[in-house]
């Protein structure tokens, strides 16, 4: 990253509000996430439970079978969609690989450690380190903070953004996989390790969850696909979000945020759950569908 940018967005990180965990939420933190569209806590998660995580995301991806499940995850093609273990990982725990961690023969071409993109979708629910952290009540509080009634988690990543390779996620709102009517979701990002400007922490348009929708990822007759709502561009992600391992990002389901890609050598793990109201209607044509037997759950 050249210097003058890097400057530049040391002076949009400054825009930034941030908070203090202190064990309860204030007034303060809720009319930020109202204003902004995102909320950043320090110190959410201390560096022991960060410690666990990471430890735990490593021994899932150490069960993971690469021979068998050779998926690659793109947050920009979308190639993975019509896949069935991608539609499968919505009631199980998957993992996908970076785009550039095969090679020309489709041959693994680093550490299987260092190939990982994301292990998702029901970690919350299926993993019992990562349901312990998901549903405890200090989660629950800043869930209610930012206005949450009845919270539902639908789905929940480790997302690795690996050394050299962690892709780019171009920029995009959360609701446009994730649609209930009306629209209720929001993201919780914890930081596992540090997320700086080196190794690809995320961007946010301050204020933009207040321009419509844009765009819906639909299945479509079996297909998925990407239809547009609003021919106008989406507000620019112009602000970094850093955040020092244990920060606790929360993001408004219209938000727009990116990320650019990790061309350090150090990686960027992160954990994100995706919620949902209970009294929201959650549309049928999402990608993400639970099987009956196992309904969402709350706190």
């Amino acid at each position: 990253m050249a210097n003058t940018q890097i400057k530049s967005d040391i002076e949009n990180a400054s825009e930034a509000r941030r908070f203090t965990w202190r064990h309860k939420t204030n007034a303060a933190m809720t009319q930020a996430f109202a204003e902004d569209g995102y909320l950043i806590i320090d110190d959410f998660a201390n560096a022991a439970t960060c410690d666990d995580l990471m430890a735990r995301a490593h021994s899932l991806i150490n069960a993971f079978d690469i021979d068998a499940h050779q998926v690659v995850f793109s947050a920009s093609a979308q190639s993975h969609a019509a896949d069935d273990y991608f539609r499968a990982s919505a009631y199980s725990i998957s993992c996908f690989l970076e785009e550039g961690a095969l090679d020309a023969d489709g041959q693994l071409n680093r550490d299987k450690h260092l190939a990982v993109n994301k292990i998702g979708h029901a970690i919350h629910d299926l993993d019992p380190v990562f349901s312990t952290f998901s549903h405890a009540e200090n989660l629950a509080d800043v869930a209610h903070c930012v206005g949450m009634q009845t919270p539902l988690q639908l789905q929940s990543m480790v997302i690795c953004k690996q050394p050299a390779i962690g892709g780019e996620v171009s920029s995009h709102q959360d609701s446009t996989f994730i649609y209930t009517e009306p629209e209720s979701c929001i993201g919780f990002w914890f930081a596992l390790e540090d997320a700086t400007l080196e190794n690809g922490c995320m961007y946010a348009a301050p204020g933009g969850h207040k321009a419509p929708l844009r765009t819906r990822f639909q299945n479509v007759d079996g297909h998925m696909q990407m239809n547009q709502l609003d021919d106008a561009d989406l507000p620019v992600a112009t602000v970094p979000l850093i955040a020092p391992k244990g920060t606790l990002i929360v993001l408004h389901g219209r938000l727009p945020h990116t990320s650019p890609p990790n061309v350090s050598a150090k990686s960027r793990y992160a954990y994100t759950i995706h919620m949902i109201e209970a009294a929201a209607h959650y549309a049928e044509d999402n990608w993400l569908q639970r099987p009956d037997h196992m309904p969402l759950k709350g706190f």
